[in-house]
């Protein structure tokens, strides 16, 4: 298999972490994409994901998968424990829920505002940007954060009472908000418990 990745940034470090938790990372071939060059946006790479973005999984047979609730999807499926996505119906549906929850509060905020309330990737790369938008979304990541916390009061994770996905996202929109500066508010001790704790997991070293 061959990712199509630029190491560190949050979306590929998702795939890293996931690769890593399931005992596949040395099944993969990382392809480096030089996203704040332009390279995701040249016809070659568009050819394999025409959203332009980063990851893309590709498999032995050519097949390639994008977005990356679909690749860890796969991953999941194609190896056995630990289970990221859930055992049976209900689990996979509550965890699916929270982590998208997390990917739009947390890592697409953040994100949002990176874009949009810094100077981004460049003027070259962000070739529309606004403001407000971007400062309206960092104010819905740090209320996202404060609604972590609260999910942690009955668990030790954030979907389940072990590590999945949801928490993989997670980190993922930690790493960026690090980025960005802005910090888990001071008032959401469990959540912070809980970052130093996903931080301590051999995966976590892969993702930067």
């Amino acid at each position: 298999m061959k990712v199509y990745e630029f190491k560190g940034f949050p979306n590929p470090a998702r795939i890293r972490i996931a690769l890593a938790e399931k005992r596949l990372f040395d099944a993969v071939e990382f392809v480096h994409v030089d996203v704040p060059g332009g390279e995701h946006r040249q016809p070659a790479f568009l050819a394999k994901n025409p959203s332009g973005a980063v990851p893309v999984l590709e498999l032995d047979d050519g097949t390639l998968i994008s977005e990356c609730s679909a690749i860890t999807e796969y991953l999941d499926h194609a190896d056995g424990d630990p289970v990221l996505t859930g055992r049976d119906a209900r689990e996979r549906a509550v965890i699916h829920m929270t982590q998208r929850k997390i990917e739009a509060g947390l890592l697409d905020a953040v994100a949002a505002f990176f874009h949009h309330a810094t100077d981004g990737l460049g003027p070259a790369i962000e070739t529309y940007q606004n403001r407000d938008w971007g400062l309206r979304q960092r104010d819905v990541a740090v209320a996202t954060m404060r609604r972590m916390d609260g999910m942690l009061a009955a668990r030790p994770y954030l979907a389940a009472d072990r590590f999945t996905v949801a928490d993989i996202t997670a980190m993922a929109g930690f790493a960026f908000a690090d980025f960005v500066s802005l910090a888990i508010p001071d008032d959401c001790a469990r959540l912070s418990a809980w970052r130093a704790r996903v931080s301590a997991r051999p995966s976590a070293a892969v993702a930067a």
